[in-house]
């Protein structure tokens, strides 16, 4: 077999004929019930020193039909495998003996101390890898370990650590040191010219807006820090999710976020001016260095935490009511970051149940609705022109989405009766209640 992925391609349009375009982080949270079963075969081989039978039943776990992000075959009395992580490639091998992987991280032209003390550094961070050299003197990094040690547990955290630190130190190390080239990265599919220019006009847009705000707008920033925080925060999470940013942007906002939940040290008020700096920074670079972090790839580990229903509806209900003030005196436009912030980071930080997962994804088709239709969605369930609502879809795109999430979700009935359409922000506050009022009761 051909140790080289195919390029990943996708067909333009989906069976319903909408734009075959991906939102947000990739979860491996949403597996099917023969990736369990395989699971729980790896698990028993591992017992049974079976160990050859252990590794492929361990790879039809961790492979997702709908990325092609996991190959293996066997050859050389073991098993040679590659997955795909975001930008980078895991390659590797296994016998009965031991059990090998690693994933070129960049080109070295020439090495400096800067680097080298940066990689070494790095390593203390590691658990199961470490960064090294391979023979062409290129940055790898690596992992082994012997059969007898390698349980499908410490296999899947080994390698998730090592894919996802490959996937993100590869764009940051080549855009910090000179020296470094991209290193693999025959997989990348960039995405065509069109949806490159309509979310690089929807970033400069949304920047625009919430920096214009915080500088001109009613609420000053001295006097309602909190304000402002909802408005950074929620331009965060939502470029994140609508624009699906890799490289220098999507560590950007990754540091955005935690400078804001970190640096405990620092007000809300200090913490608001470090943010700006950061977005117009953003705003700063050139259509070019956007375009750069522009192209699709499969992905194998999540990085998002896996939480039940009851953690979100939590979530909703500390935050919503907070919103409450900003409605009544008139101030739109904070009325509705609030809830949209509560969208926007769940699906930053979590991998939430797929039902509500669904209606995240609905709640950001319709609040930005022109978007979505700039990008080829025949999408009508918003005029932001006009302020209207299209009830009709809106209620029946909720019903499709119950209706496709039943069969696990046998209770998924939600409360379309409650959605209020007299505004933006009643509507989006009521979505939320509708949504933290499920009934998510699971069956197995």
């Amino acid at each position: 077999m051909n140790s080289i992925f195919n390029r990943f391609f996708k067909p333009a349009k989906t069976p319903n004929g909408q734009p075959n375009i991906r939102f947000g982080r990739y979860s491996d949270s949403y597996k099917n019930a023969q990736q369990y079963k395989s699971w729980d075969k790896a698990l028993l081989a591992f017992e049974k020193e079976k160990y050859l039978d252990c590794y492929r039943a361990f790879f039809k776990y961790l492979r997702d039909e709908n990325e092609d992000n996991v190959k293996f075959w066997e050859a050389n009395h073991g098993i040679h495998f590659e997955l795909l992580q975001g930008s980078k490639k895991v390659v590797g091998f296994a016998d009965r003996k031991r059990f090998k992987a690693e994933a070129k991280v960049a080109k070295v032209e020439h090495l400096n101390l800067g680097l080298m003390k940066r990689l070494s550094t790095a390593n203390f961070d590691l658990k199961y890898s470490r960064y090294a050299l391979d023979n062409d003197q290129d940055i790898t990094i690596l992992f082994d370990t012997y059969t007898l040690d390698g349980s499908p547990y410490k296999l899947y955290y080994a390698l998730k650590e090592l894919a996802t630190n490959a996937d993100k130190q590869d764009d940051l190390l080549v855009e910090e040191f000179d020296d470094l080239h991209p290193a693999d990265t025959d997989h990348l599919e960039p995405l065509n010219d069109q949806e490159k220019e309509v979310k690089h006009a929807f970033i400069k847009q949304q920047i625009n807006r919430v920096l214009k705000e915080v500088n001109e707008g009613e609420l000053t920033a001295d006097d309602y820090p909190g304000a402002i925080a909802y408005l950074f925060l929620n331009l965060t999470y939502k470029l994140d999710y609508l624009t699906k940013p890799e490289g220098f942007m999507m560590e950007s906002l990754e540091r955005i976020h935690r400078l804001y939940f970190t640096s405990n040290e620092q007000n809300t008020l200090n913490k608001n001016a470090i943010l700006k700096k950061e977005f117009e920074h953003l705003q700063a670079r050139t259509k070019d260095e956007y375009f750069r972090g522009m192209y699709e790839v499969p992905s194998t580990f999540g990085i998002t935490s896996p939480v039940n229903h009851d953690k979100i509806a939590s979530f909703i209900d500390a935050e919503l009511h907070n919103m409450d003030w900003y409605q009544e005196q008139g101030h739109e436009t904070i009325a509705v970051a609030i809830p949209s912030y509560i969208v926007g980071y769940s699906l930053f930080y979590y991998a939430v149940p797929k039902p509500v997962r669904d209606l995240f994804h609905l709640y950001f088709q319709i609040i930005e609705n022109e978007y979505f239709q700039s990008l080829g969605f025949s999408t009508d369930y918003y005029n932001s022109s006009t302020q209207k609502f299209n009830t009709k879809n809106i209620k029946r795109a909720i019903k499709d989405i119950a209706t496709e999430n039943r069969k696990q979700y046998l209770r998924l009935t939600p409360n379309v009766g409650q959605l209020s359409f007299s505004s933006l922000s009643a509507f989006a506050k009521s979505f939320l209640i509708m949504i933290r009022d499920l009934d998510m009761a699971k069956i197995d």
